[in-house]
């Protein structure tokens, strides 16, 4: 018997950002990202989501007050270096790189056929998190 829930997305990355609110605007912008809900007071994210046709991300305020945001490290405090990136898979990657280069993102590999099937490329957003978009998709290539 699985432990996972019975639900849309059993997986969601949560990121921390310096200004969740800008950040928030750039990702819908420049990814396609949609807000689905954001609660906040004055300049504090405190929980946001925001979503990606059946996927997430959830997104607050960086701060390192709290239990949990002293476990987390922004990218410019170590080195622009990341232990694990959100890989979102997208329809056309042609267009989505040319939105998210349009809008800033800052290239890291760029788009290509990649040896296991599926086009993508790597970028980082305006605070310097890594991603990955692509077209590969892991549930259907076992099929």
């Amino acid at each position: 018997m699985s432990s996972a829930a019975d639900t849309t997305a059993t997986i969601i990355p949560c990121l921390r950002y310096r200004d969740a609110f800008a950040a928030i605007d750039w990702l819908c912008r420049a990814f396609g990202f949609e807000k689905q809900a954001v609660y906040a007071d004055g300049d504090t994210v405190h929980h946001a989501q925001l979503t990606f046709g059946n996927g997430m991300i959830m997104l607050g305020s960086a701060d390192n007050a709290s239990d949990w945001g002293r476990q987390i490290a922004q990218p410019e405090e170590i080195g622009k270096r990341e232990t694990q990136s959100p890989c979102v898979i997208v329809r056309d990657t042609d267009a989505h790189y040319a939105r998210a280069k349009a809008a800033g993102a800052q290239i890291v590999m760029d788009i290509s056929d990649q040896d296991y099937g599926g086009r993508g490329y790597s970028c980082r957003d305006l605070e310097g998190h890594l991603w990955w978009f692509g077209s590969y998709d892991p549930w259907k290539a076992h099929d």
